[in-house]
């Protein structure tokens, strides 16, 4: 089903060509929402008497994306602690905001912003509202940086180019995948395999950083919430978020064990067990490495991922 999200995120351009690129986007349309002007103009937003905020039109079909992973893209291209400023551009007109016209999406958008909450001891500067009103922008703003591909633009060219790199590979290319991942890694993530004890690649990798699903690159899990729980695979107290992952009832081999998969790819990750660290939660999660890629704090940034760098406690 085709749906839609408005998103203020700075600049209009550089939002606008971001979600272009996302598979499953089907449109996007810069306008001014929330306007207390009808229909107004370039020149009368930037005088900040309209009230208006540069915000892109995101249609997209819900078979193909979902709005939480719209929202988790959304965050990771702006500053969310910023008010009415982002990138060099300041000004009411700037400030960001998520403006929904359907009351099913409140749900999802309130988890999302509740998860991001939780990283900053400051409150967000992001508007959650329901949309009032939506003017598209002159002719001349649309597909910006299209049109004019050395434009200015506030959002991380890694995160571009992040995103254009997953357009190219459809989730339902199992072909693609397979090429791109080694036998063991298919196996695990795709079979539901499980490798060896004790001398798989991230058993005892601690240094500071971030794993991702090695399928699709979505984070799932933090350094600080590894430990050696001496099972002979990564152990891990928690995600990087609850909606990162899903648990499902297993009971092969004659065991009743709850499976963990990525709730983006649907790849085998591991399974989960309460017999954790009490202070930590009780929970641990033990992940095979072939459905992992470790990426070092100090590659965070150029991957993609610097707004997870907060999260991540440096000794």
């Amino acid at each position: 089903m085709t749906k839609k999200i408005y998103l203020a995120g700075g600049c209009f351009w550089g939002t606008e060509h971001l979600f272009s690129l996302v598979d499953g986007v089907t449109a996007t349309v810069v306008g001014y929402a929330n306007s207390r002007v009808p229909d107004p103009s370039y020149e009368m937003v930037c005088s900040g008497r309209t009230g208006a905020a540069e915000t892109v039109e995101v249609e997209y079909d819900d078979m193909k994306v979902g709005l939480s992973e719209l929202l988790n893209l959304y965050f990771r291209s702006i500053d969310p602690l910023s008010l009415n400023r982002q990138g060099n551009d300041s000004g009411t007109q700037y400030r960001t905001g998520i403006y929904y016209t359907d009351p099913v999406d409140i749900p999802v958008i309130q988890a999302i912003t509740a998860t991001v909450q939780r990283r900053y001891d400051s409150p967000l500067a992001v508007e959650v509202m329901p949309l009032k009103n939506f003017y598209p922008a002159e002719l001349y703003h649309q597909q910006y940086l299209n049109k004019n591909p050395g434009g200015y633009c506030h959002v991380d060219p890694a995160l571009m180019a992040e995103v254009r790199s997953h357009s190219h590979v459809p989730k339902n290319d199992k072909t693609r995948l397979r090429q791109r991942l080694t036998p063991l890694q298919w196996e695990v993530t795709q079979n539901g395999a499980t490798e060896r004890p004790f001398i798989n690649e991230y058993d005892h990798e601690f240094r500071p950083g971030l794993y991702v699903d090695v399928t699709d690159g979505t984070p799932l899990f933090l350094s600080d919430s590894k430990y050696d729980s001496g099972c002979g695979w990564p152990a891990f107290t928690r995600p990087v978020t609850a909606d990162v992952v899903t648990e499902h009832e297993d009971n092969s081999f004659g065991r009743q064990r709850t499976e963990v998969r990525a709730a983006g790819s649907g790849a085998h990750l591991g399974h989960v067990f309460p017999d954790g660290p009490a202070a930590e939660g009780g929970m641990r999660y033990c992940i095979n490495s072939a459905s992992l890629r470790f990426i070092p704090i100090e590659d965070m940034a150029r991957e993609g991922y610097a707004d997870l760098i907060p999260m991540i406690g440096v000794d």
